[in-house]
């Protein structure tokens, strides 16, 4: 017989008992649906996360204040008052692989307009930090660095922050307090989302980072340090000479802990992608125990199946079907069904997929490979848990067969 015969008689067969072929079906469907839905959510978390890294700049390098160990106690970061304005202008100077950096000054304040209040990140910073992270604008303009000199008091606010202080009011050019001091606001950043870490790049305040300085922090240090590359290759080879410079300008003898830490994005991205990849695959794989389930159940049915289906196996081989026509028409039915339930699990998993995106606003990313993955994976399940019942029927002894009540 060849294979679309054994097939039509395949689709027969099950078309028998069509409830039972159902939720043989069943198990299949959940299996495949469940493995490409928690992959798809493994997969988006991973792009979101590669997406918030990303917007931080390609080349960035990131150079924090802390890790260091005064006294027996080891210093968090932001914690250490070591890293100056004059580190950062010695690394664009001294480190050719570095093109332009930009201090960080952070803090946190209330805000306010008219009746309106939000207390939001404040940052102080250079007008070359928009250019660094490949931040726009979309109305009005960066602070000058005349007014960074000067310390003046303007700032630039993100979408979250013009929201909750103007709703529908156009922010540039209106004057905001900050911890009771007016502050002008001269421009609207374009929206970021969120970061890599889920938090909203959008709820920040940023000033000269002299003003922040002097007014609202009364510090004399930077938190840390936001440097680009001249490429993203030269971002990690740049962390050896950045280290050197420091500990040099620091003063910290061989053998002692740093009092600052060099980081890059492909470090952050590297480390994310491979928590992600740990993750979507033990979502997967448990996912995938419910297709181990549904096999399980292909090969109960498949053994009923033979049992119930005795007499006619040994008609068929007294007509003279061989043992291998036997076994592939059971093969040939175990694989349908499993087939037949990839099929519609793959659809139950597309859908599952928009669900959970749409009405839980979680992210997610259906993969071609998985979808295909666990298509195989189904077809592989029906082949070996089908082998057994299959090579039970086609070993059956006609004779007996025949006589089987």
């Amino acid at each position: 017989m060849d294979f679309w015969s054994t097939f039509r008689l395949a689709l027969i067969a099950l078309a028998r008992n069509k409830m039972r072929s159902s939720l043989t079906m069943l198990g299949i469907i959940i299996g495949v649906g469940a493995v490409i839905a928690t992959v798809s959510i493994g997969q988006g978390a991973e792009a979101m996360i590669q997406e918030g890294i990303q917007s931080m700049g390609t080349n960035a390098v990131f150079i924090g204040a802390g890790s260091n160990r005064p006294g027996g106690t080891r210093m968090g970061f932001g914690q250490t008052k070591s890293l100056t304005v004059e580190d950062m202008r010695a690394i664009v100077r001294e480190v050719p692989l570095i093109k332009e950096a930009a201090p960080i000054v952070s803090n946190r304040a209330q805000v306010v307009y008219g009746n309106q209040n939000w207390n939001t990140s404040i940052q102080g910073t250079t007008p070359n930090y928009f250019s660094i992270r490949k931040w726009g604008i979309q109305a009005g303009s960066i602070f000058t660095e005349e007014e960074v000199e000067g310390a003046a008091n303007v700032c630039i606010i993100g979408t979250t922050v013009a929201t909750y202080l103007f709703q529908d009011e156009e922010p540039v050019g209106k004057i905001i307090r900050i911890r009771n001091l007016p502050f002008r606001v001269t421009g609207l950043l374009e929206s970021k989302g969120q970061g890599a870490m889920g938090e909203d790049q959008d709820d920040r305040i940023f000033a000269p980072y002299t003003t922040v300085q002097r007014k609202i922090s009364g510090i004399t240090w930077v938190q840390y340090i936001n440097a680009s590359a001249v490429t993203p290759e030269a971002s990690l080879a740049a962390i050896a000479p950045i280290e050197g410079l420091l500990r040099e300008r620091h003063r910290i003898r061989s053998g002692d802990e740093d009092d600052f830490f060099v980081r890059t994005q492909s470090e952050t991205a590297d480390l994310y992608r491979q928590t992600s990849s740990v993750m979507t695959m033990l979502l997967g794989s448990v996912a995938s125990v419910s297709l181990l389930v549904g096999g399980i159940g292909i090969m109960n049915i498949m053994l009923v199946s033979v049992t119930e289906r005795t007499r006619e196996i040994g008609v068929r081989m007294a007509v003279g079907a061989t043992e291998s026509d036997v076994q592939q028409q059971f093969l040939v039915e175990a694989l349908t069904l499993s087939m037949m339930g990839g099929i519609v699990g793959v659809l139950a998993g597309l859908g599952w997929s928009a669900m959970i995106s749409n009405f839980l606003q979680w992210p997610t990313l259906v993969s071609p490979r998985a979808v295909t993955i666990a298509a195989l994976f189904s077809g592989g399940v029906g082949i070996f848990f089908g082998y057994y019942p299959a090579r039970k029927a086609a070993r059956l002894d006609p004779i007996e067969a025949l006589r089987y009540e």
